[in-house]
């Protein structure tokens, strides 16, 4: 039987600067590693355009993180996004198959796969 992992997706505003990104990713990183949990994989998803307009935002920044635990490492997690205006939506979601394999791609390669649906 596969271990049960955790998947969080969530949405930046668009436009905050590329630095202020990566503060955010290192942020819920460390506060899932601070409550107990194991941070599996973290990806960029790029700007993409939403299905629907959020908080007058056309567009967004998807953030994917994939992180193991007991899920106590949920609630402080979801906590600080919910009080960021930077976060506009975010969404776990309890996974039961196998664990995702780290994604090791040239630095040339972009991260976002194009066939994957640009909705949460």
């Amino acid at each position: 039987m596969t271990q049960p992992y955790y998947e969080t997706m969530y949405i930046l505003r668009p436009d905050i600067p590329e630095e202020e990104v990566e503060t955010h990713v290192a942020k819920y990183r460390d506060i899932v590693v601070e409550a107990g949990g194991e941070v599996l994989d973290c990806q960029m998803r790029g700007k993409r355009r939403l299905a629907y307009t959020i908080a007058k935002h056309r567009e967004g920044i998807y953030v994917q993180l994939n992180h193991n635990g007991d899920g106590q490492q949920v609630a402080p997690l979801e906590r600080a996004m919910r009080l960021s205006e930077d976060v506009i939506r975010y969404l776990t979601v309890k996974q039961d198959g196998p664990m995702p394999a780290p994604r090791t791609l040239p630095s040339s390669m972009p991260e976002v796969n194009a066939a994957e649906p640009a909705t949460v």
